[in-house]
């Protein structure tokens, strides 16, 4: 017998011979004062993110709370008639993830319509129109989302900034309006029948904050910058008007119900949504009285005006109380739009767009006031900004606002993404007590393309700046930005711990994160993102029993077998609500 063979044999052995053991212990054991756990997870290596007792074996639940931590011996003493025990089987168990910043109901919905992530060509995403207008009934709107020119594996021709004009899509569906967002959200493509719906024409004015981007003859090519999206998302929406209230219920108890089984499945329970209208909010609160949210919501108020925010933002105030689900305490603003679109507002050009900065998609005023309005309903702040000019302007606001308001404290105001930041810049953030909302895969998913927006002095000193932020003293959250990425919080892991880009290569690897910084960023660190850190984000007695379990071990597998762990179970509240098929109990 080989020795790996015969290591493996005995370890083999030795976990028989310790479960066994521990099953005697657990059959013959006592709770201490009396107290019996509804759950006892076992033999594991629990890593609690709390510094008091970082590492254990079990955890015992009782309801929706943490009931102790320790040995497997200690544990066992909660183990009662009615006490389901689970051997982790030296599985890895964490504090459940906490998504830092998605978009809940976009991810649902990305589940309703055309997924372009994959595709690695325009002719690719032609032909998925194609066959959706075959089974489309005439007029029919088509959506997809999810597709990015830089990542396909050839340029189109013709093409206008590296985007194809609407022809060949425009042929496959002359008869079905078609609308397909950019992966990052901030883009989009149509057909003629989606130009004509909206109005588009050679006379059409860009909108305040957007782009129609027109060939040499002036004629609209179908791709659409930030705000100019409006144009054809606002004719969908009227189109679609008709719709009852009923149609309109299910559609979105549906987008809830995908997308909560989309962030289970990948042991994530809590989730930062990153903008919610009054209404959405309204019927997450219905949800949340009849136990029906899938996971736990902190929800951000996002396309209201100030003047409704400044009358209503008490009235939409949401503190959870015990098992609670849903949160509302926070304000979302976006000063810009993204690098991938030529959106992210630079402080210089662009290095293969030299006749633009960027776009600026809300007014700094308007901003501004916002901040004020916040302030003064006790709302936290979260301002989306993406390039260096972007992020310092919004630093200049929440400075600004600070500063008069000196008896404001504990504020915790967010930049969302802070991808792209000069480097004097930096220490602002930690000096005002800005948290960094920021999405490890992200770097990786953006490095092979970033040096060509930004030129290699930018990109080195400017972009994704984890462990500079880090180490001025500043709280660095993480998440996926779903659904401009998948909620996949192992690969968003292995991208914050690796800086490993999918062609091979380590994006400025100096700005990784350590293992442990990457844990805290995606569980403690959201949580005090949230104002809730003396409720979750570690596993601590007293603390929600949100758990993640592992096949792999994040914290000491080889770092190129990090992205082959699986999620085995999520648990929310104490009770397991994914359990991965074929997976060990």
């Amino acid at each position: 017998m080989e020795a790996g063979a015969w290591r493996t044999r005995v370890a083999g052995v030795l976990a028989g011979l310790g479960t066994l053991a521990l099953s005697l212990a657990l059959a013959g054991s006592c709770a201490p004062t009396g107290r019996t756990a509804d759950l006892v997870l076992t033999n594991g290596h629990v890593v609690t993110a709390d510094d008091e007792r970082p590492e254990v074996q079990a955890v015992a639940v009782s309801g929706h709370t943490i009931l102790d931590v320790g040995s497997n011996e200690e544990m066992a003493a909660y183990v009662g008639d009615g006490t389901e025990v689970v051997d982790l089987q030296g599985r890895l168990m964490i504090p459940g993830f906490i998504e830092g910043h998605g978009h809940f109901l976009s991810l649902g919905r990305s589940r309703m319509i055309l997924d372009l992530t994959s595709a690695t060509s325009w002719d690719e995403i032609v032909a998925m129109v194609a066959a959706a207008a075959e089974r489309a009934a005439p007029g029919e709107w088509i959506n997809g989302r999810g597709w990015h020119q830089e990542k396909w594996t050839s340029v189109p021709t013709p093409n206008v900034d590296g985007v194809p004009l609407h022809t060949a899509l425009s042929a496959v569906s002359p008869d079905n309006p078609v609308l397909l967002g950019h992966a990052s959200g901030h883009a989009a493509f149509v057909n003629a029948r989606a130009l004509e719906a909206a109005g588009i024409d050679a006379t059409t004015a860009d909108p305040a904050g957007g782009t129609i981007v027109r060939d040499a003859a002036g004629e609209a090519t179908g791709l659409l910058r930030e705000t100019a999206q409006r144009l054809v998302s606002g004719a969908q929406a009227r189109a679609e008007s008709g719709r009852s209230d009923d149609e309109r219920a299910r559609d979105f108890a549906e987008r809830v119900r995908l997308a909560g089984e989309e962030a289970l499945a990948h042991g994530v329970t809590s989730f930062h949504d990153a903008g919610s209208s009054f209404a959405e909010i309204e019927a997450f609160r219905r949800m949340d009285r009849e136990g029906t949210l899938p996971v736990r919501l902190y929800v951000m108020v996002r396309r209201e005006s100030n003047e409704d925010m400044a009358a209503h933002l008490a009235e939409y105030r949401v503190l959870p109380e015990g098992n609670g689900h849903l949160t509302v305490r926070a304000i979302k603003r976006q000063i810009d739009g993204a690098l991938g679109s030529h959106g992210a507002w630079l402080l210089e050009p662009y290095e293969d767009l030299p006749s633009s900065t960027g776009l600026v998609l809300e007014d700094v005023e308007e901003i501004r006031r916002t901040a004020e309005i916040a302030i003064q309903n006790g709302f936290q702040v979260n301002t989306h900004a993406i390039g260096d000019r972007a992020n310092r302007e919004v630093l200049d606001i929440y400075e600004d606002v600070f500063a008069r308001n000196p008896t404001a404290t504990d504020l915790r105001w967010r930049i969302e993404h802070a991808q792209h930041l000069h480097p004097d810049d930096v220490r602002r953030f930690a000096d005002l007590g800005v948290i960094a909302s920021m999405q490890g895969v992200h770097a990786t998913s953006d490095g092979p393309w970033i040096p060509r927006r930004l030129g290699e002095w930018r990109s080195r000193t400017g972009a994704y700046l984890w462990r500079s932020l880090i180490d001025a003293g500043v709280v660095v959250t993480n998440g996926t930005d779903v659904p401009v990425e998948r909620i996949d919080p192992v690969a968003n892991f292995y991208s914050s711990v690796s800086r490993m880009t999918g062609e091979g290569q380590r994006f400025y690897p100096d700005q990784k994160m350590t293992r442990m910084e990457a844990l805290r960023s995606y569980t403690i660190n959201n949580a005090f993102a949230e104002f809730a850190e003396d409720r979750k984000g570690t596993i601590t007695p007293g603390k929600l029993a949100d758990l993640t379990v592992l096949s792999g071990d994040l914290m000491t597998l080889p770092e190129e077998d990090i992205p082959h762990a699986k999620v085995d179970l999520t648990i929310v509240g104490g009770e397991i609500r994914y359990r991965r098929p074929g997976a060990d109990r």
